[in-house]
């Protein structure tokens, strides 16, 4: 399988990318309703689901972008393993099924949290805006 580690970097923006534009989306539909209101989101949306929504779309956008990935997917991990605890597992209201992800629907919320974690290291590959000014001399 070594013929596609030179692809890599490339790999790592495309997933950097795919993933972006999908958490997105959640704040898109909690935010604006589009392309439909989030399932289950109440209105209006308490203080913590507003900051939880701009934050996916802000953070969604640097990311496709791949401007300040290492930082902002650093934030974004931290607040999906939040995310995770308080609507998921034991302190969920009401109380969630357990800490198993497939009982307690909490696996996009760990997926999430643990590939913003990678990037966070790995940064934002080959097509990215800080690969660009990195360049730059």
């Amino acid at each position: 399988m070594d013929f596609l580690a030179p692809q890599s970097s490339k790999v790592l923006s495309i997933l950097r990318i795919v993933a972006a534009l999908a958490f997105m989306a959640h704040g898109l539909m909690k935010i604006f309703h589009f392309p439909v209101p989030q399932e289950g989101a109440p209105d209006p949306l308490p203080t913590m689901l507003l900051v939880a929504g701009w934050l996916e779309i802000v953070g969604g956008a640097l990311l496709a972008l791949g401007l300040f990935t290492r930082p902002v997917a650093f934030v974004l991990s931290g607040m999906m393993a939040v995310a995770y605890c308080m609507a998921h597992w034991k302190f969920a209201l009401p109380p969630a099924e357990g800490f198993y992800p497939a009982l307690n629907k909490g696996e996009p919320a760990l997926l999430y949290c643990f590939l913003f974690l990678y990037l966070a290291c790995a940064g934002g590959g080959l097509w990215s805006l800080d690969a660009q000014v990195r360049k730059r001399p």
